[in-house]
């Protein structure tokens, strides 16, 4: 019989080494998959870690891809720091998209290139209503924030299709369901000539610092680790639960709001049914994988785009189904915490009575 005892002291070592041992077995895994599938497993691994890379040009991309997953999990780390499981971020990057591109939608030829200012900001603001119900069903009826932000997931994607089949479907679109090209003036600026990179990748590095500085160097981010760690101690300390509950979910959802703006105005450049990616949800792995530290993320949020990447050129190279990039960061999330179980536990084996 198989037990799990806890261990006297779980290792440092395998504490940080634990995300690149299971980003190893998840590469042994997919070469078994490759082969069952028939595919050249040298090819496949090419596709996923080396085509990204290749180039100026296919680094740019991986930017581009990096930047929304990076800065959503930025907003997760805070939540899954303060014990808050919103798990509903797709949902508040779509009402980011929306909120967003209500804004876009109004620039005309007299409009500045200052309009990319409140396009942002309405992305945030999109973000921090979404999040803000979620706070609000916890806090008046403690309602459990999981199934409610994962639902609102769902009605956010039917407020899309409704103003993409509806009032803002465009009438010289040959009845497609999305709304007009927003004007060029609209454009998320981007950092240089020939790529897609645009200055959204600047503001996930400064989100990268700031949530550095807010955790690890403010009073206000120590209470809201403190209330996630030890709840008793947070209330002894006289730390607000509910202060933290709604710093929590405000800031994830203002986060995911505002990669929800940068992707419309920026790569995507309309509003369509096609703006949700699962970024909302490849992000809560790459907030754990990266530790739920801000530097760690840089670099999962990286791998995470990989495989994004690479699950399109499997699809256009190898023949393989575009859901293998699931695939892929299911396999990572199964083995990070794999791993992470057996950081904290051994395995006993024992004779049943």
């Amino acid at each position: 019989m198989l037990k799990l005892e806890p261990r006297p002291q779980p290792s440092k070592f395998w504490g940080y080494g634990s995300p690149i041992l299971a980003l190893l077995v998840t590469v042994l895994i997919g070469v078994i998959l490759f082969v069952a599938l028939g595919k050249d497993p040298v090819k496949g691994l090419m596709v996923f870690f080396w085509e990204p890379i290749k180039t100026p040009y296919a680094l740019g991309e991986l930017m581009v891809k990096a930047t929304p997953l990076l800065i959503i999990a930025l907003g997760l780390a805070v939540c899954f720091r303060s014990n808050v499981w919103n798990i509903g971020a797709e949902g508040q990057y779509l009402i980011g998209a929306v909120f967003a591109s209500g804004v876009a939608l109004l620039a005309d030829k007299s409009t500045g290139g200052w309009i990319v200012i409140p396009i942002l900001l309405a992305g945030v603001l999109g973000g921090m209503v979404w999040g803000g119900i979620t706070a609000l069903l916890r806090d008046k009826f403690n309602a459990s924030e999981i199934l409610v932000s994962l639902m609102l997931v769902y009605v956010a994607t039917m407020v899309l299709s409704y103003l993409v089949y509806g009032p803002w479907k465009d009438p010289l679109g040959y009845n497609f369901p999305q709304t007009k090209n927003f004007d060029a003036v609209t454009q998320i600026p981007r950092l240089w000539k020939g790529s897609r990179v645009s200055i959204g990748l600047l503001i996930a590095l400064a989100g990268v610092a700031v949530l550095w500085v807010f955790l690890f160097r403010t009073r206000a981010g120590f209470a809201q680790q403190v209330g996630g760690l030890a709840p008793a101690a947070a209330r002894y300390a006289g730390f607000s639960s509910r202060k933290a509950l709604w710093i929590a979910l405000l800031t994830s959802g203002g986060a995911a709001g505002l990669a929800g703006a940068l992707e419309v105005a920026g790569p995507i450049g309309q509003l369509t049914p096609y703006v949700p990616a699962g970024y909302g949800f490849a992000a809560i792995i790459v907030a754990f994988v990266g530790r739920l530290h801000p530097v760690g993320m840089v670099f999962s949020a990286v791998l995470m785009s990989m495989f994004y990447i690479g699950g399109e050129l499997a699809q256009s190279r190898l023949g393989l189904p575009k859901s293998l990039t699931g695939v892929f960061q299911g396999l990572l999330l199964f083995t990070l915490l794999a791993c992470d179980t057996l950081i904290a536990y051994r395995v006993r084996f024992r004779k049943a009575a």
